[in-house]
């Protein structure tokens, strides 16, 4: 090992060399990661390694020692399964690691060793690209076109803070968001819905890099993929431009370079590529995507390239030296000049350049909170989106970078942000407030995530039936630890004469049943206050914000307890004098209601019945045991839960002797009134549920 690599370090290298040497180790590492790990994407690799050397060896500002410095260029890798790119390129340029709280540290952000452990448990070279985990990703990639929606929303922030932020003596926002994406992310529906916004929206701060390789698992594209690609993009109004060779590093720079000078359009470059570039026996197959290559290809692959044929995991001094010398001396320039100019513009804009540090650390301003409506008691009540609408313009007046939008269905959602100045997000509009996603729920849900990970505070809306079309979204955001909202309304009959296809029935069992999603279905306004207080405050996790299309009522606080509750998931809303209840009736949402008037019956005949409003049961679990048996006494085993969705999980709360009042069929169209007799859910349903328990116990 030691002489081979004496050989081909040693010998004189002009600047094309050093390129050539710097690429064939992206390859190398790419094979040997996969082929020790007998698990892996080789192909892609070996075949953008030109590409991902050019970006970040020629063309990005994105300094390796800050690599979270906020005017940094950002890189997607929609095609995540080559992430072996991602790990190569971040162990050559020597980025540098960056904990939970922001704080850069002194140490790699993925060492040789992580490389040497591709695949495995604790190394931070994981199979696909996860942000947070590993410092120099933007986004948690591998589902195909999460990253390329998520880009779109990466693009948005950039324009929005530009809008915002730079004055005509300060360019503190410029930056660009690259993305390398393949032919399944082609096909991926939701890259359709994100380049067709995204070309609407003029975002030429954006520039998708297709690897055009003609190869998928199954065989070649052509067997289900023969669309004219460059004319759909034009289609969207995006710049379309055509490498014919993806080893032509120079070409790559120079179509960079008009991508970097186009305005008023995203661009779009067709790169044609040979997946697994080099291997004699696999190059231009389906052998060389998604498997090793095996240790005899891998050789011949090597001596293709002219590398040792027996090193392993081998990485020439040369090739970090270069690395230093391209991206490291430009990065630190831009960086540098970069802070220079941001310490001119916070004495000469101090309010503003205050606010940039907020939105970098996900911090709130001083008096955020400020203005929130407490809403007086009435049996009329209001609607959950009704409250919400009024809940998000106040804390909008408060934090100017709370952005967000609805997929066409803002004035049915009630999300419309109509504080002074908020305006919409359009083309020569770029600092609204109001984003038009149009009817493209798993875009938009991506977008909001962009939106997020560039640190925005950023919601995105639609009817509860449809977050079936944005769940693989939400389940990333959840990943990434993200605090997005996703606010949902319309969440159970009350759509009424819709009928099944609108009425949600197991979307809140399904949202539930993801790890780390924070869901909340508040009972009235004051619970929607409060919700959202809750909410705000998220630094690590995403929320689903469930809200009544209908009227609820809005409870008398001065006889039922403090909404103020929601904040531990679950709290008691009503008991009997002595606090030390027979029966507990639980229930979420729109259904609290049934069971107040439930327990107000019952008082009247002499049964003693508490009531439990349990928003959120993520917040509840995470109480400590003694809260939650305060709640909920083990000793106290007749319950009742209501809700109008499925039944699933609401055993753990109501025990083997408990009732559950839910749905397990699809609802109907019909008149509310109609739908909530069909299916129980009325007061007396309730009161004959709670006696029935208590005479057999």
């Amino acid at each position: 090992m030691r002489t081979a690599t004496r050989e081909i370090c040693s010998r004189p290298t002009t600047e094309a060399q050093l390129d050539q040497l710097s690429i064939n180790c992206i390859r190398t590492l790419s094979m040997d990661a996969v082929q020790q790990a007998k698990s892996g994407h080789p192909g892609t690799p070996m075949a953008l390694a030109p590409l991902v050397y050019t970006l970040w060896n020629r063309v990005m500002h994105f300094d390796p020692q800050d690599p979270i410095w906020p005017n940094r260029d950002r890189f997607v890798l929609s095609n995540g399964h080559a992430s072996m790119l991602l790990w190569s390129v971040l162990h050559l340029t020597g980025t540098r690691a960056v904990n939970a709280d922001y704080e850069r540290l002194d140490q790699p952000a993925v060492t040789l060793d992580d490389i040497r452990r591709f695949r495995q448990l604790g190394s931070k070279a994981p199979g696909h690209p996860e942000y947070r985990l590993v410092t120099g990703v933007e986004a948690t990639t591998g589902p195909l076109g999460q990253g390329v929606g998520m880009s779109v929303g990466m693009a948005i922030a950039g324009k929005w803070l530009a809008q915002r932020y730079n004055k005509p003596d300060a360019h503190i926002f410029d930056y660009n968001i690259y993305v390398t994406c393949s032919d399944g992310d082609m096909m991926e529906g939701i890259s359709s819905e994100a380049a067709s916004l995204a070309g609407h929206l003029a975002l030429d701060n954006l520039c998708w890099i297709y690897d055009n390789n003609h190869i998928t698992i199954d065989g070649k594209t052509k067997i289900a993929f023969t669309e004219d690609i460059a004319r759909r993009f034009l289609s969207y109004g995006w710049n379309v431009l055509h490498v014919g060779d993806a080893n032509d590093i120079d070409l790559i720079e120079n179509v960079l370079a008009v991508f970097r000078k186009t305005k008023d359009r995203p661009t779009f470059i067709i790169l044609d590529s040979h997946i697994g570039y080099g291997a004699p026996g696999k190059q231009d197959t389906p052998a060389a995507h998604g498997e090793p290559l095996g240790e005899d290809e891998v050789r011949l692959a090597k001596r293709a390239y002219g590398w040792p044929e027996d090193a392993k995991f081998l990485v020439p001094k040369e090739v970090r030296t270069h690395f230093d010398e391209g991206i490291g001396r430009r990065g630190a320039k831009a960086r540098t000049q970069w802070e220079t100019e941001f310490a001119h513009y916070r004495a000469a804009y101090r309010d503003l350049a205050a606010e940039i540090d907020l939105i970098e650390r996900r911090a709130l301003p001083e008096g955020w909170d400020k203005g929130l409506p407490v809403f007086s008691a009435d049996a009329a009540g209001m609607a959950g989106r009704e409250a919400s609408g009024k809940v998000l313009n106040a804390l909008a007046r408060n934090i100017p970078w709370l952005v967000g939008g609805a997929a066409d269905l803002a004035s049915s959602t009630k999300t419309a942000l109509t504080v002074e100045g908020a305006g919409d997000f359009e083309p020569g509009s770029f600092g609204g407030r109001n984003l038009h996603f149009g009817i493209r729920e798993h875009a938009m849900t991506a977008i909001v995530n962009g939106l997020a990970l560039s640190k925005l505070r950023a919601f995105g809306a639609t009817f509860l039936i449809f977050s079936d079309y944005a769940r693989p979204a939400i389940r990333l955001a959840a990943i990434m630890e993200l605090p997005t909202i996703f606010v949902f309304t319309h969440d159970a009959l009350g759509d009424g004469e819709d009928g099944p296809t609108h009425q949600p029935i197991e979307q809140l069992a399904s949202l539930r049943a993801i790890p780390g999603l924070v869901l909340l279905r508040p009972a009235d306004a004051n619970e929607v206050v409060e919700s959202y207080r809750y909410i705000m405050q998220l630094r690590h996790e995403p929320v689903a914000l469930v809200l009544t299309r209908q009227a609820v009522p809005t409870f008398d606080r001065t006889k039922y307890a403090s909404a103020s509750g929601v904040a531990r998931g679950a709290y008691v809303l009503a008991d009997p004098p002595d606090g030390k209840p027979d029966i507990i009736l639980i229930a979420s949402g729109s259904e609290v209601s049934l069971c107040v008037r439930a327990h107000e019956t019952l008082s009247g005949e002499g049964i003693k019945s508490r009531v439990v409003s349990m928003p959120s049961w993520d917040i509840f679990e995470h109480q400590s045991q003694a809260y939650r048996d305060s709640i909920l006494p083990p000793d106290v085993t007749a319950r009742v839960s209501v809700e109008m969705a499925s039944t699933l999980g609401w055993e753990r709360y109501v025990g083997e002797k408990g009732r559950i009042i839910g749905m397990t069929t699809f609802g109907a169209s019909a008149p509310l009134k109609d739908l909530l007799r069909k299916f129980c859910f009325e007061p007396e349903r309730v009161v004959a549920a709670a006696k029935e328990l208590l005479h057999k116990a």
